[in-house]
């Protein structure tokens, strides 16, 4: 079953903990203290944005149907299957930035240094051996959850029905 990245804007405080954790878990040595000391900085995949009153952290949505991948000239934006992340080949990456410009969600950046994009992969690797993506892990106040697509339709209709419920109350003379 697909599981989803999900956002809570009105949890998140805006500490970023989700960009370190996101670039330590993208580093060759997976320590802080290595990725501080890598020749090549790591690049966190993840970016916490200021928006009115609330931070909220961006990141791919990784789309059912990605118009990134569809776009891509050289397959270089790829998924294994429906259900798992739009990932990246970079040595198939020609920087031609046409996901940058597809992107519904404007979450894939430019690595100016490398002339490939950057972008979330969902922590593959991660979930691959069973773990959460290092962004989710590491948000302490809970802004971001991984959950079954299933779970997150089911409790946005029990919530909608609540709201219902309560202004049926609410009109009651």
């Amino acid at each position: 079953m697909k599981s989803i990245l999900v956002v809570h804007p009105e949890r998140c405080v805006g500490c970023r903990s989700c960009e370190l954790a996101c670039a330590v878990a993208h580093s060759q040595s997976k320590t802080l203290l290595g990725a501080l000391l890598e020749e090549k900085p790591p690049k966190q995949r993840v970016w916490v944005e200021k928006g009115g009153a609330y931070s909220a952290p961006l990141q791919c949505r990784h789309c059912e149907k990605a118009p990134c991948v569809a776009i891509c000239p050289t397959a270089a934006l790829w998924r294994r299957n429906p259900d798992s992340p739009v990932v990246l080949d970079h040595g198939r990456c020609i920087g031609c930035r046409w996901c940058l410009m597809a992107c519904p969600f404007g979450v894939i950046r430019m690595d100016t240094k490398d002339g490939a994009i950057v972008k979330c992969d969902l922590c593959a690797e991660r979930l691959a051996n069973g773990e959460i993506p290092a962004c989710v892990e590491s948000c302490h106040v809970g802004a971001l959850t991984l959950e079954k697509v299933d779970d997150v339709v089911e409790h946005k209709r029990e919530a909608f029905l609540l709201r219902i419920e309560r202004a049926a109350e609410a009109a009651k003379p």
